[in-house]
Parts: C-alpha cells; structure tokens; sequence
C-alpha cells in the first residue's frame, strides 16, 4: 500500500479538463503500476526489476479532483515464468476510485548499478527494506 497526495496545481490539469480539473485515468493507472512494481520489487529481494506489460480490466469508477488523498493497494496474483500479475486499486477516503490487473514482464537487473539505483530510490521513498531483510 502506497500513499499518492494529489496536488493542488500541475500541468496535467490544464488539459485535463479546463475549469474543471481532474485527475487524468492514465495517472491513476500510472500509480496503480508503481505501487505494483514496488511489491513485485520487495517481494523479489530487488533481485530482478519489473517492467509493465500491460493492464487488463482498468476501470475508472469516480473523479479524482486536485488536493486528494489517495491509498494506492497491489495485491500479487500470478508470478513465474519471467512475469508477474497484480491486481490493484486505489481509494479515497474507503471509497474504490479506480481498480486495474497489471501485468510486468520480470527480468534480472541489466547492470548492478541500476539495482543500486533502484534501492536509492527506494530508500528516498521510504520503502521498508528492514522488512523484506527480516522475511
């Protein structure tokens, strides 16, 4: 589960649609992957990255405006032969707004530096290394 804050003001709102800003879908599927490609990350020891696929069922089933606090949850539901599927949505307030199954193709990291990279960025991030070390 990943916390998403939607902000006041971006570029996204400007075309996204005049006088009446909201959240465009692609993001919401965009944040539905990230949240998905980290569990896959953590569940994998950041032993091989995930790369999106592709995304079956997306479904938006209510408008984001600007300033809203998003929970943004992936749940693992097929992994092998080099791909994982997760499903996954997002909340506001409890209330489901979008919902997506996400597919990755799951390849070994193309350079050590790019695995050490990752992990940076995760630790900006704030993600719970200690507990996948502990598992």
């Amino acid at each position: 589960t990943a916390a998403a804050d939607v902000p006041a003001e971006s570029p996204v709102f400007e075309g996204h649609f005049p006088g009446f800003p909201l959240l465009p879908g692609v993001l919401m599927i965009e944040a539905m992957a990230q949240t998905s490609g980290w569990l896959i990350l953590g569940l994998n020891k950041l032993t091989a990255m995930p790369f999106l696929v592709g995304t079956n069922s997306a479904k938006m089933r209510d408008f984001v405006p600007p300033s809203t606090a998003l929970e943004v949850t992936a749940h693992l539901i097929g992994d092998g032969s080099g791909y994982a599927v997760t499903k996954a949505f997002i909340t506001r307030q409890g209330k489901k707004v979008a919902e997506a199954e996400i597919k990755f193709a799951v390849k070994t990291f193309p350079d050590p530096k790019f695995a050490k990279m990752i992990r940076e960025w995760g630790e900006r991030l704030e993600f719970p290394f200690e507990k996948l070390e502990a598992a």
